[in-house]
């Protein structure tokens, strides 16, 4: 067990360190290299995970192309979460862009510890902030793409995200920005 899982246990579940560390053993750390699919877009989602170190993809086919919409790094979890929670298939892959080291836990762990921790006003309060915080990034950068050019998309993310353009390959980055990798290359040398 790490102190990141313990960490970012004690931050949703007000309990002792030994109820903390209960929980802790529950998951399990994996070291994957790049390219690793961690969950295939339409299967039902099992696992939940959080990133020790590395870079994470989430994206969905369109029509033979891969569509990047989020990106995760390290101290963040991620998962498909609706298929996670209700068991339906998930509408996104998730997948590995760095060698990662990643700790995860089972669906049937996870949801018993909701059902030990059921009732808590505090946990459900940030439960809830988490799902908005994540709901809200999902509208700003949907409205972005309803109101924002390919350039203004892309000078929003060297401002509010330079991480990303740090370690992401620029596929990926293009495809998130809803353009080509031409077109990104164009944007990036200052043409038209």
């Amino acid at each position: 067990m790490t102190d990141l899982v313990l960490n970012q246990l004690s931050m949703l579940f007000p309990y002792s360190k030994e109820k903390l560390a209960e929980f802790a053993t529950l998951y399990h750390q994996i070291t994957v290299p790049a390219k690793t699919v961690l969950l295939e877009e339409g299967k039902i989602s099992k696992k939940a995970f959080l990133i020790e170190k590395g870079c994470v993809r989430t994206w969905f086919n369109n029509n033979g192309k891969e569509i990047t919409f989020q990106f995760f790094f390290e101290y963040e979890g991620v998962s498909s979460i609706e298929s996670f929670r209700k068991g339906t298939p998930s509408l996104y892959a998730i997948e590995t862009i760095e060698p990662s080291v990643l700790h995860w836990i089972h669906k049937k762990d996870m949801d018993s510890i909701l059902k030990d921790i059921s009732g808590l006003e505090q946990t459900n309060t940030r439960f809830l902030d988490i799902m908005l915080e994540r709901q809200f990034n999902y509208m700003r950068q949907f409205m972005s793409f309803i109101r924002d050019t390919p350039r203004q998309r892309w000078l929003a993310l060297l401002k509010e995200k330079p991480h990303i353009i740090q370690r992401v390959p620029l596929q990926y980055i293009a495809s998130y920005l809803g353009i080509t990798a031409v077109s990104l290359s164009r944007i990036r040398n200052g043409k038209k």
